[in-house]
């Protein structure tokens, strides 16, 4: 799934691919917002992204199924 991170006082987003769910991404931030700590999301290469979550502005959660292109099977 595509997850796009506004971060405050930065013109540009943040664009991370996992394969997290929505629901994991949302329970994640809740957590951090909770705790004063670190977004912490891996993406689908295994890297690491931390992200203070205080200055998280807004996620856009991307869907979780991509669509195929081209003339494969279902």
């Amino acid at each position: 799934m595509e997850i796009k991170i506004g971060i405050q006082h930065v013109a540009r987003e943040l664009t991370v691919e996992t394969d997290a769910t929505a629901a994991q991404v949302e329970a994640d931030l809740r957590k951090a917002l909770t705790d004063g700590t670190l977004l912490a999301l891996t993406d689908d290469k295994g890297r690491k992204v931390l992200v203070p979550a205080d200055k998280v502005a807004y996620i856009d959660l991307g869907q979780e199924k991509t669509r195929t292109v081209g003339f494969g099977s279902l």
